[in-house]
């Protein structure tokens, strides 16, 4: 089977006034089709720079990303993308501003927001197609933009601590919500947190980055059925593989 994303041997650092900040050296990553791989780290070890280099808001100094087995220099428009905040607009309601991918990629507006009214029910949201983000709960605003970077129609999807700013009971739900999503839509998630668990809970894998520059110190496969239960957290395999992980990072357990 041909690897849905390829990276290899990115090197990236930044210059400013003539210091130097090497974020990453030398990463490799090899991700199947339709598995959800999550990535965590120390903070400021490279984790944002490595989507931003995958999605082309960034050049590596060195290094390749192969998608479906191509090498592609040209990366924007190829991947689906949620940065850390929703960016949601405030002038557009729930229905236009879930829809504006596709807009962008020239979907005439009525289509592309049909699509959009297609999906609200399956993310909660079908109260409030007309309703502005200023109304809407810090959980609700990411499952807007969860749902318009879906709607991106793109295989890969790079989310980058969607769910950092919410509270635990929220979050807890989003992650249910999102597992689901992605066992209908089948699509292939890489997914950036802070959180141990929560990179256990959700992924296939879970990638631990080093400290500054970041490369990969560990590759763990997850040792957890599908589909997921929040009572698994409770689980002694759990904390098993939560403390290989605190133990990659450093951390006592």
């Amino acid at each position: 089977m041909t690897p849905k994303l390829q990276v290899r041997g990115l090197s990236k650092a930044f210059r400013d006034d003539g210091s130097t900040l090497e974020a990453l050296r030398d990463f490799s990553l090899q991700v199947e089709p339709g598995q959800f791989v999550t990535i965590i780290g120390p903070s400021g070890c490279g984790k944002s720079t490595l989507f931003n280099l995958i999605v082309g808001l960034d050049e590596p100094d060195a290094g390749e990303i192969w998608l479906d087995g191509k090498h592609v220099e040209r990366r924007a428009g190829l991947f689906g993308y949620m940065p850390q905040r929703d960016l949601l607009l405030p002038w557009r309601s729930v229905v236009a501003n879930a829809s504006l991918a596709r807009e962008l990629h020239g979907v005439p507006p009525e289509l592309a927001r049909a699509a959009a009214a297609e999906l609200l029910p399956l993310f909660g949201l079908q109260e409030f197609a007309s309703a502005y983000p200023a109304a809407l709960s810090g959980g609700m605003r990411q499952r807007v933009a969860l749902l318009r970077t879906i709607l991106t129609d793109r295989e890969v999807l790079l989310l980058d601590e969607p769910f950092g700013a919410l509270d635990a009971l929220t979050r807890r739900e989003l992650q249910d919500w999102l597992l689901r999503a992605w066992d209908q839509f089948g699509r292939t998630v890489l997914f950036i947190t802070h959180d141990v668990a929560e990179a256990l809970y959700l992924g296939d894998r879970v990638i631990v980055l080093s400290p500054r520059p970041g490369q990969v110190v560990s590759d763990l496969s997850v040792e957890l059925p599908r589909p997921r239960r929040q009572s698994m957290l409770a689980d002694p395999e759990f904390g098993r593989q939560v403390a290989r992980l605190l133990q990659a990072l450093g951390v006592d357990s």
